[in-house]
């Protein structure tokens, strides 16, 4: 495992509070340790970018906070589920194996595959293949799942966008970056797929398995899953560590796991990556209080009395319309 240190600069102290309505709110939870703590010596760490660290490292490590840490911390999420979800570490769920063996045929980085020669996960033979995959750490796969990431992989390759964005030896594939948020003093990390050096760019490409990749799905799957803010945290770590000096664009391929397995590639606009980065900022503030004050809040205002809610605004339209009229 290479550790490449970069040259860094002094980090500003944290920035300004949170906003008075989130900083008032009533919390239901008692002060608890820090799921980070931000010192100094935090503070001062230079980016760095690990070659080889396993996921399993990447994703354990509690110096730093995630894109998926920042998208949780937000609504619909928020700091109480954030902090559950760093106190209680999951272990990979069966449904995304298929999306790993799929990054491991494109991406050529991954964990080793185990196919398993049955036709599904109902005899018991298959069960405890399936099990010592899991416990070598490797990806198992059925037979018939493991011929339909070929396919996959192999319509990658025929695309005139994504294949050449993915052809072997010309990028770096799940790279670790580490850097401190200038503003809040805040360590982030982000783990691209691959980078591909193109003359006076960078580009993160970002391979997504998805239902269905049509452009209206994946309009969708980027605001509910809030992409938009990978975007930004991605591109943002990628320029902080040195690895793009003339700049970093973030590129999603998107592709369907039905065949003929179809697929899109795409890049925000630029009010999009706007949100994102924005979005970005009010979580790292958010994450910085709640590690200085011990106090990770739910949604809850104060609870001196029972809070009114409503229908979304369109229900409360169309129903007014066809009701109160």
């Amino acid at each position: 495992m290479t550790i490449a240190p970069l040259a860094g600069t002094s980090v500003p102290a944290p920035g300004p509070g949170l906003p008075p309505r989130v900083a008032e709110r009533w919390p239901l939870l008692p002060p608890q340790e820090p799921a980070m703590t931000i010192t100094p010596e935090v503070e001062a760490l230079a980016p760095a970018v690990i070659d080889g660290l396993s996921a399993e490292d990447y994703h354990a490590d509690r110096t730093s906070i995630s894109s998926t840490g920042l998208r949780t911390i937000l609504a619909p999420g928020c700091p109480a589920q954030l902090r559950y979800d760093l106190d209680h570490p999951q272990p990979p769920k069966r449904e995304f194996d298929l999306g790993h063996a799929a990054h491991l045929m494109v991406l050529g980085e991954g964990p080793e595959l185990e196919v398993i020669d049955y036709p599904d996960w109902r005899k018991k033979g298959a069960q405890d293949q399936r099990d010592a995959a899991y416990a070598e750490g490797k990806t198992p796969l059925l037979t018939k799942d493991y011929d339909m990431v070929q396919a996959m992989a192999e319509a990658i390759r025929q695309h005139p966008l994504a294949g050449p964005l993915f052809t072997p030896g010309t990028g770096l594939a799940e790279q670790s970056i580490f850097w401190t948020d200038p503003a809040t003093g805040v360590r982030c990390r982000v783990r691209p797929d691959w980078l591909k050096q193109l003359p006076g760019l960078t580009l993160a490409v970002d391979y997504k398995t998805i239902k269905s990749a049509d452009p209206e799905t994946v309009s969708k799957a980027i605001r509910d899953r809030a992409y938009h803010q990978q975007d930004a945290l991605y591109t943002d770590g990628v320029e902080a560590a040195g690895l793009a000096p003339d700049g970093c664009r973030f590129v999603f391929v998107f592709q369907s796991k039905a065949a003929p397995y179809l697929i899109t590639v795409r890049e925000l606009n630029q009010q999009d990556r706007d949100i994102g980065r924005a979005r970005n900022q009010r979580a790292l503030r958010l994450y910085a209080d709640c590690q200085r004050t011990g106090i990770w809040p739910d949604w809850t205002g104060p609870v001196t009395e029972i809070p009114v809610i409503s229908m979304p605004l369109w229900a409360v339209l169309s129903e007014t319309e066809e009701y109160l009229k």
